[in-house]
């Protein structure tokens, strides 16, 4: 059974990136265009309209696999000062202060910077057509998860 799931892994991270990256554009897309029952933010609204900018185009290219773990990480940073600066001054956990989301997603997006965008994304696909001298295809030259190194 394990062996199974092992396999599975790989996969199992990229269905997780695209939904993380799915609800993360579709923040970015309501906050800055006041769409799926949000008031838009004015253009250069600090912080709200850096952090739609960031969830929109941060989303996209997570729900894709493009230059999916350096994205993941902004995306990460910007979610735990979002949870920092907004907030954290109305209650000590995310319960009280309406923080679930930035934190899940604060978590979520460090995940996928430490774990990699796993399969079915188009930066396997590029670096694939990059890759030269036997590269497996992965983003940055990396290794999928599950994936061993023959010695």
């Amino acid at each position: 059974m394990s062996g199974r799931l092992d396999r599975a892994q790989p996969y199992a991270l990229g269905l997780f990136r695209i939904v993380v990256g799915l609800l993360f554009t579709c923040h970015g897309v309501a906050t800055l265009f006041g769409v799926l029952g949000m008031r838009a933010v004015p253009v250069g609204a600090w912080p709200g309209w850096y952090a739609a900018v960031i969830q929109l185009v941060g989303g996209a290219l997570v729900l894709t696999g493009l230059a999916a773990r350096p994205v993941a990480l902004v995306s990460s940073g910007s979610m735990a000062f979002a949870y920092f600066s907004v907030h954290q001054a109305h209650g000590v956990l995310p319960l009280q202060n309406g923080g679930e989301a930035a934190v899940f997603f604060c978590w979520a997006f460090l995940l996928i910077t430490v774990m990699g965008p796993g399969a079915l994304g188009l930066g396997r696909a590029q670096g694939a057509a990059r890759a030269t001298g036997g590269g497996d295809g992965a983003e940055g030259g990396e290794r999928p998860v599950g994936d061993t190194v023959a010695a």
